[in-house]
């Protein structure tokens, strides 16, 4: 008798978590970028949003809670309700913060139910038009002739940005000048202006001001010529760096213990809102490939980071004050 109330009860639970995540949302949906508004993680979400809305006919809400490095909107996400009403659209840097802070208000892996990978792309090695250097090697040379004076810009201390670079430092043997900046807007206004020499920058942050001709595109950071840009050459080709590579990777989190049928739901929705033509397209023109995944396999994808930066973090150099 134990044993049959002990099912019942196993069998009542499950029921009521499975329409739960029938019933699924019931309010709006927020979603945090970690980053001010205007930059590439902000764009994304955006792009995303109004799609999303339809799919979960709920409001899909995006809300910025910028600073130190995305640790204070991912903390946020963190610290709020499992309920998957609150998610934050993390880049690499998840796995960068693990080894760049020494007290980091929460665990990459305990503290997070993974979603979903939305997309990735690389960077974009960008410059000031009226520069001289026209591919990545003479950025090389230009460093060696100025020691010191080639200042290059990145949204913070252990950013995406500043580990793409010091990469590129690391294999050619140079030094850059780093200058961390609170976000991207601030920092690719001062590239624009001339105060700044280059950036590697998100494809969602660069790519309208290339267009726009206030910025000038050398080189993209990943392994293969991007799809969305064919017409720039790899960092490997344009610098002489054979296995060069940095790919910018965007993911979905939800608060650790989120029912796993509702992060079920969520992935699935967004997968929908990803393979949707319209805005495979709209990310492709923006340097971004859509690549919908199962939250294993973006828990994959995070372990794997975690292993690489705990090498690359300590060898760049990168402190936090």
């Amino acid at each position: 008798m134990v044993i049959a109330r002990g099912a019942l009860l196993l069998l009542v639970l499950g029921c009521a978590s499975l329409g739960q995540a029938q019933n699924f949302p019931t309010k709006p949906v927020r979603l945090i970028s970690p980053y001010p508004p205007g930059g590439g993680n902000d764009t994304l979400l955006r792009t995303l949003s109004p799609k999303l809305t339809e799919h979960l006919r709920q409001q899909v809400l995006v809300e910025n809670r910028p600073g130190a490095n995305t640790i204070i909107g991912t903390e946020f996400v963190a610290r709020s309700a499992p309920d998957g009403y609150t998610m934050v659209l993390v880049p690499n840097s998840l796995a960068i913060n693990q080894y760049l802070y020494p007290k980091l208000p929460y665990d990459a892996v305990k503290d997070f139910a993974p979603v979903t990978l939305v997309g990735e792309s690389p960077m974009v090695a960008a410059l000031h038009p009226s520069l001289p250097a026209r591919d990545v090697r003479a950025l090389i040379n230009l460093a060696r002739t100025r020691p010191g004076q080639v200042q290059y810009g990145s949204s913070g201390i252990g950013s995406v940005g500043q580990m793409s670079v010091s990469l590129l430092e690391m294999m050619a043997g140079v030094k850059f000048q780093h200058i961390p900046y609170k976000g991207t807007a601030q920092m690719l206004y001062d590239v624009i202006s001339g105060q700044l020499t280059f950036t590697f920058g998100s494809a969602l942050g660069v790519m309208p001001h290339v267009r726009s001709g206030r910025l000038r595109a050398i080189a993209v950071t990943s392994p293969r010529r991007s799809p969305g840009m064919p017409e720039l050459p790899t960092v490997a080709e344009s610098g002489g760096l054979p296995g060069y590579a940095f790919i910018l990777w965007y993911g979905l989190l939800a608060p650790a213990g989120t029912p796993p049928e509702i992060v079920a739901r969520l992935n699935a929705e967004i997968g929908k809102v990803l393979n949707d033509p319209e805005i495979r397209a709209r990310l492709s023109s923006q340097g971004v490939d859509a690549t919908p995944s199962t939250p294993r396999e973006f828990a994959e994808l995070i372990a794997a980071d975690l292993k690489k930066f705990a090498k690359l973090v300590p060898a760049s150099g990168a402190k936090v004050e």
